[in-house]
């Protein structure tokens, strides 16, 4: 297996050019995605949770931890983490949670100035973004630093790209604002960082194609809960039919797909 420094080179020098992180949410649909051809890959803190039979937000540090390191170790491709809050409040308690992701392979790992409730006030915000930088510069993990604005009830462009330039400036390598409402503001929010932005697909109405994210600047599109939303979907319309009708013809929809065996390793 490549180490955990070699990936996080890799990892970064894609943002060279605007590329997709593929969200896998689990070893399995990290080796579909590797074999598909997908260079870099993701973990989604709301997939992780739905494997669980649990909500976003549900799931602990450790548990977050080891669902990272058995995806790191599905293929060789470098993986970032969706660890949202870093499980912690305080600074120096996020700080360890990026310490921990270096110890599990993780190329990088994300940190989220909010709670499932509420957006931390601006300084507090940015300390804990500095003490997760300083950790990741330390431990070769490459930081992106979201702020959940717009996906917190707080739809404020200013404020979202104030955010942004303060995190970017306090040492993070990517920057997130999920939810931001169309490609104007994408724009916006490119034009006024010199680091790499990463835009999240998977928002209904709010999802634009990869030609118009890296038109407006984009470096990186990640997909979130998506694909474990679309195969959920998929399984519940086969479940459906065979409760509901008694019959199979799902069967032999699947079997018009990928042989998935191909993508596993022996």
């Amino acid at each position: 297996m490549p180490l955990q420094s070699d990936r996080a080179e890799r990892f970064r020098q894609l943002h060279g050019s605007c590329f997709v992180i593929g969200n896998a949410w689990d070893a399995g649909s990290a080796r579909i995605l590797a074999g598909l051809g997908y260079q870099a890959l993701a973990t989604s803190s709301g997939a992780h949770a739905g494997t669980l039979g649990r909500r976003d937000g549900m799931v602990t540090r450790d548990e977050a931890l080891a669902h990272a390191k058995a995806i790191v170790e599905a293929t060789d491709l470098p993986v970032s983490a969706d660890f949202e809050r870093c499980f912690a409040d305080e600074p120096a308690a996020a700080a360890e949670t990026v310490r921990l992701a270096a110890g599990v392979g993780l190329a990088g790992c994300s940190i989220e100035d909010a709670t499932k409730v509420k957006v931390y006030d601006f300084t507090l915000a940015v300390e804990r973004v500095a003490a997760a930088a300083q950790v990741a510069r330390s431990h070769d993990v490459v930081l992106t630093a979201r702020t959940e604005n717009f996906v917190r009830g707080r739809p404020d462009l200013d404020d979202t790209i104030k955010r942004l330039q303060a995190f970017e400036k306090a040492g993070a390598d990517v920057l997130m604002a999920p939810g931001l409402p169309d490609l104007d503001s994408v724009r916006k929010v490119c034009a006024a960082l010199s680091k790499p932005f990463n835009f999240m697909a998977g928002i209904k109405g709010k999802s634009f194609s990869v030609p118009e994210l890296q038109a407006a600047g984009v470096r990186r599109v990640s997909l979130a809960t998506s694909l474990w939303r679309m195969a959920m979907s998929g399984a519940i319309e086969a479940a459906r039919e065979v409760k509901e009708k008694g019959s199979f013809g799902y069967m032999e929809r699947s079997l018009n797909t990928p042989d998935i065996a191909k993508f596993m390793r022996e």
